[in-house]
């Protein structure tokens, strides 16, 4: 687990961090497979993002064409993962609780690798 930091913090980047990737494994997926595809991945996809999507449906410019809404929304949990939290945190440098959820992921596959490599 990551040090220095309270539990909420982490689960809260955890969480928000899970959110992120899953828009942008949809709006992956969208660029090959059209929204109402039987491939099993998208259907899940869809059905854990459009909840989110609808949310943030107000926040939407109509303008975008429906492929691009899950990066767009992506963003805005992009933005609160890196400026909001560690602002609310109190950090003066910006980023400064970068990404808890990607530097474990990171740490997880060095091992891996490392580990094979022996």
């Amino acid at each position: 687990m990551v040090e220095g930091f309270p539990i909420w913090v982490i689960v809260s980047d955890y969480l928000l961090g899970m959110v992120m990737w899953t828009l942008i494994g949809r709006f992956a997926m969208g660029l090959f497979l059209p929204e109402d595809s039987k491939f099993f991945f998208m259907k899940v996809f869809v059905k854990w993002t459009n909840p989110i999507l609808n949310i943030f449906k107000p926040v939407t410019p109509s303008f975008l064409i429906q492929p691009l809404i899950p990066i767009y929304v992506a963003w805005f949990f992009f933005m609160v993962r890196f400026y909001l939290m560690p602002w609310l945190l109190g950090y003066s440098v910006m980023g400064m609780l970068s990404f808890p959820l990607e530097s474990e992921f990171a740490r997880g596959v060095a091992n891996l690798v490392g580990y094979f490599a022996n």
